[in-house]
């Protein structure tokens, strides 16, 4: 027997594979009909257990994980059809789709608009990128921005999410869970940070750097090169630019924006000192309100799944089955609970698509925990 002879009884199998799923799939949605008559929940997880056990016993053992493994994904599979064919629309779904249509059709040009920092912070220039006339209103950390919003002190709030070099701003992700907001817009800005001093100081003077922790990352081979230096965290970029520009030091510097040097009449000794030149850092609009502007192709969620294997894998088949792209996935721990996570991830789909309606009652309503961040596009 050759290859070609192998190939044929495979394309055969698969035929009556593509038949059989076909013909599962059909009575499934009979299940599901029954099911909604009746009033009974489309998950069981007592017979879906009892159904893969006895599965996997008449699998020989060589081919068990593999059989564990295709009937989960197909259970998945069903529910997923199962749960299309009688959704008549969750909470969330009228919500989303309320936010769809009684949303502005332009983004605003002007609001209030919380930020972390001072004035010259890479958080102000992300904001005025996002609106043309922004009334900024600074606060000393991150949940002071997250707190604005949540009280209404302001509409809008700019965040740095994540850096192409240092990565994540975990400080924002174990907010997240802690506040309720939603994205409204995104954009990523590219950073420069250099090295600002008070004018007439020298390197070989310097005995501290100043800035915030993400830069001093985004730096860290530039700083390398630096003896007897000390390097320390501030709050912000600009916090340190002003810091400088304040101190009675003359032997001090932060690593900064250029507009910082300007603003604060500093010198700078050395430009784009970070590690790559390609360094973006991309910053989040939220608000209280969820807003959902024309255009959204983006959406971000967040999700606690059960504690036990194959729990983020059947979640993750979801998306597979409905082809939609994760473009980030983000797991952060969950204070007061030991060994459990909370995972961030962004989509790259529609707001308008059936898909990712579906996606949205089904996670819902399969998950421990879930989060809908917001449906928003990004600004380039």
């Amino acid at each position: 027997m050759d290859l070609k002879d192998l190939r044929e009884q495979i394309d055969n199998i698969d035929n009556e594979i593509v038949r059989l799923f076909q013909e599962r799939m059909r009575v499934a949605a009979d299940v599901a009909e029954y099911k909604k008559a009746n009033g009974k929940a489309i998950l069981d997880k007592a017979r879906e257990r009892q159904k893969l056990n006895d599965i996997v016993s008449k699998t020989d053992e060589e081919f068990k994980s593999y059989t564990h493994v295709l009937y989960s994904l197909m259970f998945e599979l069903s529910r997923s059809y199962q749960g299309r064919l009688l959704n008549e629309g969750t909470e969330l779904q009228k919500r989303i789709s309320d936010a769809v249509e009684n949303t502005e059709r332009l983004f605003p040009r002007s609001a209030e608009v919380a930020c972390q920092g001072v004035e010259g912070a890479y958080s102000q220039i992300a904001c005025e990128k996002m609106f043309s006339m922004p009334n900024i209103m600074y606060f000393n950390n991150f949940e002071g921005v997250f707190a604005a919003i949540e009280q209404g002190l302001c509409r809008y709030g700019v965040l740095p999410l994540e850096n192409s070099t240092a990565g994540s701003v975990n400080k924002i992700y174990d907010l997240m869970i802690k506040y309720d907001f939603n994205i409204v817009r995104s954009t990523r800005l590219k950073v420069d940070h250099n090295l600002l001093v008070k004018k007439g100081t020298k390197l070989e003077d310097i005995k501290a750097i100043y800035s915030h922790e993400q830069a001093i990352s985004q730096c860290s081979e530039f700083l390398k090169k630096l003896t007897g230096v000390k390097v320390i965290a501030c709050e912000n970029t600009a916090v340190a630019a002003k810091m400088v520009a304040e101190s009675p030091r003359g032997d001090i510097a932060a690593l900064s924006s250029r507009s910082c040097a300007e603003l604060y009449s500093l010198g700078c000794l050395a430009e784009s000192v970070q590690d790559k030149g390609n360094n973006y850092t991309r910053f989040i609009c939220i608000s209280k309100k969820l807003e959902i502007y024309p255009g959204a192709d983006k959406t971000s969620i967040m999700i606690m799944t059960d504690h036990k294997p194959g729990a983020l894998y059947k979640l993750l088949s979801r998306f597979y089955a409905l082809d939609i792209n994760l473009t980030k996935l983000e797991s952060r721990p969950l204070p007061d609970r030991d060994f459990e996570f909370m995972f961030y991830f962004d989509l790259e789909t529609s707001v308008y698509s059936p898909e990712f309606i579906t996606l949205i009652g089904e996670l819902e309503s399969s998950c421990e925990q879930f989060r809908y961040l917001g449906s928003y596009s990004e600004m380039v």
